[in-house]
């Protein structure tokens, strides 16, 4: 089998209703995931790009999290709405929806690699 040209990680993690940061899940994460599977299968990408659902991607006060690789383009607050935006926009026509990119200074995590013990 080819090589994917595309992975879509889409954030359905699942956190207690009492953690401040919310999670993706209870945003509508799983049927965006579901979404992007169906329309990419629909429009005969399914050996091409492969959207996965994902873990916990660290964005959680940005709604539904996803991240687009190899372009690394991060996706805040993406809904079911946005789906056909995006594979028309980013998938096909391979310009990023600027409206929902999380600029890279915004992400959260480390700004680098970890520094060696001792240095």
């Amino acid at each position: 089998m080819a090589k994917f040209e595309r992975h879509l990680f889409i954030c359905t993690n699942e956190r207690a209703g009492s953690d401040a940061r919310g999670c993706c899940a209870t945003k509508a994460g799983v049927a965006v995931a579901k979404a992007f599977k169906r329309k990419l299968y629909a429009l005969g990408y399914k050996r091409i790009v492969r959207a996965n659902s994902s873990g916990c991607l660290d964005q959680c006060a940005r709604g539904v999290t996803m991240v687009v690789y190899p372009e690394a383009v991060w996706y805040g607050g993406v809904t079911e709405a946005d789906v056909d935006e995006i594979i028309e926009s980013h998938i096909v026509g391979g310009q990023a929806v600027e409206r929902l990119v999380i600029p890279d200074e915004q992400l959260m995590g480390r700004a680098g690699p970890p520094t060696p013990s001792g240095s």
